[in-house]
């Protein structure tokens, strides 16, 4: 068996990355995926012919000078098949009776969202320097400069919740820049201003959609790596990093094939990536209290829909649809009711004015579908059954209040619920987000690329952001702590 310089254990989206990175520096890369297909939560399922996404749906700042352009035409993304969203309303909030555009660009958006609440005008302004503020910290955590720490980081040991309270007066607005928000976990108690404004920024600075599916992401980074020397391995499901003198040498699979190599890197949550490391003295158990007490986000319900041709227009915007009287921060109900939903529109990649597929998702907690978390199978079980075509009718409602009729359009639906979820992804609650952050203990609930194994390291939304943006700033930390922050620095501004 070959040795190599660095094994990738998960082929998420940061995984992929980070493989990249490294690889494009003359490592040899090897990326084990336990799954027969690569992706995680970036791939998609194909049924009735067309291609269903299951956790991408758009991104922010693919525009020049913004936050992932420069990170994605390192890695060479930028080149495929983008749609940007419309300018003058990217994101639709539907709330009391009313429909507020988000426009792109700060000044739009600031000048759009005053329209509504012209008292506001000023604290809007104010929001906007706090999110470009937010996009200076971001390049700061990649910056080779010594001064640049988390520490400096005003926004992190602030509530989101406080400061929009604090600076906003109208509470229909506070919902309203909350509305789309479905990119994080609205907690009032723990969630960071940081992680609210870098779930923000991006996407208003620019919106984009892919035409396809986001497995175009994926076959993208396996063709570059493969390119650059590097390999892919399904069905290779790690189940313990051998240690010897302190260090990991060999990732054992459950058929029983080791891969050896010198530095490893786990795409997988952290609470399960130090359950393969057997050697009691390795990790603390201080470490393992702090790591295995550590909260997860709530999951999400997807609802994927196929529709009859020619019944329903293509929209270039989402819609975040609203129960009246419920803030986004009130999400999911404690009583199981659906009190808002995300309709996301698949791009006709025919060209045709109407589309054949519409996404509609809402948060979701593990204790909803607990019933089913000690169950083997996925789609059996009455009570599951019931419950996710109960979720399913209420998301259908609350969408037919933007798009009507949309019932009889559809041909056929496909559900997913945080028990999916964990069986793509290993995360132990289904988690859409990975770690739940908490500005009271921020540098606690932040972790760092490396761990007590002095040639481990983590990656993915689980160690300091989530989402498309987050998990690739996250991917450029980890590499940066393996070849060098100057490296990663200096190629990704040539």
């Amino acid at each position: 068996m070959p040795r190599f310089d660095v094994i990738i254990i998960g082929s998420g989206l940061g995984g992929m990355e980070c493989a990249n990175i490294l690889a494009s520096n003359g490592l040899r890369v090897l990326v084990l995926e336990r799954n027969g297909h690569p992706g995680g939560c970036m791939q998609s399922f194909l049924r009735q012919g067309l291609h269903f996404d299951t956790g991408f749906h758009y991104i922010g700042g693919l525009g020049k000078g913004e936050p992932l352009e420069a990170p994605f035409r390192m890695l060479g993304l930028l080149s495929l098949p983008w749609q940007r969203l419309d300018g003058n309303g990217f994101d639709r909030i539907v709330a009391d009776h009313q429909v507020f555009q988000l426009a792109q660009g700060f000044d739009a958006f600031t000048d759009s969202l005053a329209e509504h609440f012209p008292h506001e005008r000023k604290s809007l302004k104010a929001f906007v320097e706090t999110l470009k503020a937010s996009d200076r910290e971001q390049w700061e955590a990649l910056c080779p400069l010594p001064a640049n720490h988390l520490n400096s980081w005003p926004t992190l040991a602030v509530g989101a919740w406080d400061f929009l309270r604090q600076h906003f007066h109208d509470a229909t607005l506070i919902n309203v820049l909350s509305g789309n928000a479905f990119r994080m976990e609205l907690n009032r108690e723990t969630l960071p201003l940081f992680v609210f404004t870098h779930c923000s920024s991006s996407f208003i600075q620019s919106s984009w959609r892919l035409r396809g599916s986001g497995n175009l992401i994926i076959k993208s980074l396996i063709d570059r790596l493969q390119r650059l020397g590097g390999k892919v391995v399904c069905k290779a499901e790690v189940d313990e990093l051998i240690i010897r003198d302190g260090k990991a040498v060999a990732a054992h699979c459950k058929d029983g094939i080791d891969y050896e190599a010198t530095l490893f890197v786990s795409d997988v949550h952290p609470q399960q990536t130090f359950t393969w490391i057997k050697d009691s003295h390795i990790l603390k158990s201080a470490f393992l209290h702090r790591i295995n007490s550590m909260q997860d986000t709530y999951g999400m319900l997807s609802v994927q829909l196929l529709l009859r041709s020619f019944t329903i227009p293509y929209f270039n915007h989402n819609y975040y649809v609203y129960r009246n009287g419920c803030s986004p921060w009130d999400l999911p109900l404690s009583d199981g009711v659906v009190g808002g939903v995300m309709l996301s529109c698949r791009v006709p990649e025919d060209g045709s004015p109407y589309t054949r597929q519409i996404d509609l998702l809402t948060p979701m907690t593990w204790a909803e579908c607990s019933c089913r978390a000690d169950s083997g199978s996925e789609g059996s079980g009455n009570d599951y059954d019931l419950l996710k075509a109960h979720k399913a009718a209420q998301c259908m409602e609350l969408a037919e209040k933007v798009i009507p009729g949309l019932r009889e359009a559809v041909v056929r639906r496909y559900i997913s619920t945080p028990t999916t979820w964990h069986n793509f992804t290993l995360s132990p609650f289904g988690s859409a987000f990975g770690l739940r952050k908490d500005y009271h203990n921020p540098l606690v609930s932040i972790l760092s690329p490396r761990t007590p194994v002095a040639n481990l390291f983590l990656t993915g939304q689980n160690v300091m952001m989530q989402g498309v943006h987050g998990v690739t700033i996250t991917a450029l930390l980890t590499a940066g702590e393996i070849i060098g922050k100057d490296t990663v620095w200096k190629q990704l501004w040539k």
